[in-house]
């Protein structure tokens, strides 16, 4: 029976996927698995019996992913299911600030107990007119799950789109529209683009890649969306740009004491991916991940572990987290030739500075030899799947 604790609120229709053989439990020092979505992970003290955490989004800047890696704790994300909700909020977006829509509505509330509002409608709705997306260049910086719907919708739209990501997938070139303009220089989508959106990962490489420098290769009155991650932007800069009159409009997913009731911020109180259908989709996908690495021990969208499947687990099966050097397979394999134990299939994958080693075998797996795994200098963890036929 395995255990898990649910951080946050998860939608139960996620959590009616685990079946008999998982429980929830209160005190998170007994569970296998963690179940989270914006519960602040760093400071946390994590059991010996912690094996996974599952992230019901994308972002996973709330989990410590190298303390996690270090102690054989598999950080799995949900990339793309709340993908769809982000695309309609990057659409909106656009169009609130193209067309100065809420400016529109928030002047009808105002003058609501004019009794001559019908009339004086007309005169005064010339100042909210905006311009239409149609026909308008949109430059969208990450192709992944959201950035290629963006990219797919917008051209439905009838809009010209550019897109840059020098890490594009196979997966996402295959589905993202042939009529995409695939640049291989950022400077492209600034220097060209009237509308620009940002799709990446917040990394240390990429904070505040949208400062000054990058602004002023933008065109003037160009609008700027960021529903990724707000330091992506460098917010002060991006004030110095609604000044200057360089940027028109400034769409954040983010609400922060630099933006919140700035003219021309259109400051949204982070509901991209808060649809009903997001956190659906994203429950679901979570537990799957974990069932199927707890059952199994075959990992998928880790962020801080390598992809990797065995199949369903019939037979013995270890798994091993260890460090990304020479000679460690060498040193596993000996230690079952040691013990007499054949090794029936096996695959090892590598991330960064941290590998994942998974083995079938055809007998019975012993507690010594384990033991001596363990002992293995570069080993972070030894995991039995299965220990018996």
């Amino acid at each position: 029976m395995y255990k898990y604790k649910c951080l946050n609120p998860i939608a139960k229709i996620g959590l009616n996927n685990f079946t008999e053989n998982f429980e929830a439990t209160d005190n998170v020092d007994d569970a296998d698995g963690i179940l989270v979505r914006s519960a602040v992970m760093h400071d946390m003290e994590f059991s010996d019996n912690l094996l996974c955490i599952a992230r019901a989004g994308a972002g996973v800047n709330n989990i410590p992913l190298e303390k996690c890696a270090e102690k054989g704790i598999v950080v799995f994300n949900t990339p793309g299911a709340n993908a769809n909700g982000v695309k309609e909020m990057v659409i909106a977006a656009m169009l609130l600030a193209s067309r100065d829509i809420i400016g529109g509505v928030e002047w009808v509330k105002a003058n609501a107990g004019d009794p001559e509002i019908a009339k004086v409608t007309e005169k005064a709705k010339k100042k909210f007119a905006g311009n239409e997306i149609m026909g308008k260049k949109l430059g969208i910086i990450g192709l992944g799950a959201i950035g290629v719907r963006v990219a797919n919708a917008a051209k439905l739209l009838g809009m010209d789109v550019y897109g840059y990501d020098p890490y594009l997938s196979v997966n996402a070139a295959w589905n993202m529209s042939s009529d995409v303009h695939h640049v291989t220089n950022v400077d492209d989508i600034y220097s060209k683009c009237d509308i620009i959106t940002i799709h990446v990962p917040l990394l240390e490489s990429t904070k505040g890649m949208i400062g000054a420098e990058a602004i002023a290769k933008m065109k003037k009155g160009v609008i700027l969306l960021n529903l990724a991650r707000d330091i992506l932007c460098d917010e002060a800069a991006v004030l110095s740009g609604i000044n200057s009159g360089k940027i028109r409009k400034y769409v954040t997913d983010f609400p922060n004491t630099t933006t919140a009731g700035h003219d021309n911020c259109i400051v949204i109180p982070h509901l991209g991916a808060s649809t009903e259908e997001s956190e659906d989709n994203c429950a679901i996908k979570a537990v799957m991940e974990m069932m199927e690495y707890l059952e199994n021990g075959n990992i998928s969208n880790s962020v801080n572990y390598p992809d990797v499947n065995l199949g369903v687990c019939v037979r013995p099966r270890i798994v091993i987290f260890h460090k990304n050097v020479a000679n460690m397979i060498t040193k596993f394999t000996r230690e079952f030739g040691n013990e007499g134990i054949n090794i029936t299939d096996m695959a090892n994958k590598s991330k960064g500075e941290y590998a994942y080693t998974i083995m079938d075998f055809e007998d019975a797996i012993k507690d010594e030899t384990v033991k001596k795994l363990q002992e293995i200098e570069g080993v972070f963890r030894v995991r039995v799947v299965r220990k018996d036929l």
